[in-house]
């Protein structure tokens, strides 16, 4: 559909033909002044030329076409209100070094767990096109993956970034949460959830789980905690004193009694994923939970269309301009 950003211009349009009509009854000013008027009687007799008709016109077809460039004319794909099931929603995500974990598996293959937590999310990104979703990655520090946005397919894109080793290692399970509430501590809307994945135990940051899910109470937003990973022991991939990859097996512990407190506080629930099938059902549970009904306009791009306005009106005063001086201007 056509808009107008600024429609009052239009309304300017409503007096070019009242300056038309002053013009006519004016009459143009003199462009040659003879002593006798049977000069120029001969004149008189003869039938304008069809451009010379048009010499007046042109200047207020410029103007008409300069005022619809003021009022500045867009061009939407989309500009509807629509009624849609959204929340506002922060994913975060554990990446510390215990993510390489080779307990879970993708197409029959062993995987570790941090590709398969992403594939996860991604599917579940993709899911809820509706909402407003932002990222934080943590280790032993939380940092920002993406901040609320509805563009999904630039969440998408900056899944990559949540990576092993971007940050310190370790878990900073009250840090990562506190970082995630602070994303919604803004937002209006009627819901608000973080859902919190790790494979580990709190060891690292400034801030307790128990104190970050006090504040996310306070804030309204409620919690899920997912703790991922097998119980005891893990195969996972480990370099040793001259620099080699080899496989070994790890000791691997979640803190579920933490991670239920954190949700239970906040009105949330906590989950266990061993396996990628279960992880799976998690996030689809979750879905289903967790849905509300909001309005919104959906505009999809705006273009810009006063040059196509302007570049003519500037054309025409050009030609009036120009035309002005030759075979075409006007005698009294």
């Amino acid at each position: 559909m056509i808009r107008f950003l600024h429609p009052a211009f239009l309304w300017l349009l409503a007096l070019l033909p009242l300056l038309a009509l002053l013009r006519g009854r004016r009459g143009p000013v003199a462009a040659v002044k003879f002593s006798s008027a049977g000069i120029v009687r001969q004149l008189a007799c003869e039938t304008q030329s069809r451009p010379g008709q048009w010499m007046g016109i042109l200047p207020l077809l410029a103007m008409a076409l300069m005022i619809t460039a003021l009022a500045r004319p867009q061009l939407g794909r989309a500009g509807k209100p629509m009624e849609a099931s959204g929340i506002d929603m922060v994913l975060a995500l554990d990446c510390s070094g215990s993510m390489e974990a080779l307990d879970f598996k993708l197409d029959g293959q062993p995987a570790n767990r941090i590709d398969i937590v992403k594939s996860v999310v991604s599917k579940f990104i993709e899911a809820r096109t509706n909402d407003r979703m932002g990222m934080v990655g943590f280790a032993g520090a939380p940092y920002l993956v993406s901040p609320l946005t509805l563009d999904h397919d630039w969440l998408q894109r900056n899944l990559d970034r949540v990576k092993i080793g971007s940050v310190e290692d370790g878990t900073a399970i009250g840090s990562a949460l506190a970082a995630s509430v602070n994303r919604l501590r803004d937002q209006t809307g009627k819901s608000k959830v973080v859902i919190l994945l790790t494979d580990g135990q709190n060891n690292a940051g400034k801030i307790l789980p128990e104190t970050a899910a006090q504040a996310a109470k306070a804030l309204g937003v409620k919690v899920y905690t997912i703790g991922v990973g097998v119980r005891g022991e893990a195969p996972m991939p480990v370099t040793d004193a001259f620099g080699n990859r080899r496989l070994a097996r790890v000791k691997v512990d979640v803190d579920e009694d933490t991670l239920k407190k954190v949700a239970e506080e906040t009105g949330g629930s906590f989950f266990r994923a061993t396996d990628t099938e279960s992880l799976q059902k998690i996030y689809a549970e979750i879905d289903r939970m967790e849905k509300t009904t909001y309005s919104f306009t959906l505009f999809e791009s705006t273009n810009e269309l006063f040059p196509w306005a302007a570049v003519p009106a500037l054309a025409l005063l050009g030609l009036s301009t120009g035309l002005s001086q030759t075979r075409f201007r006007r005698l009294p």
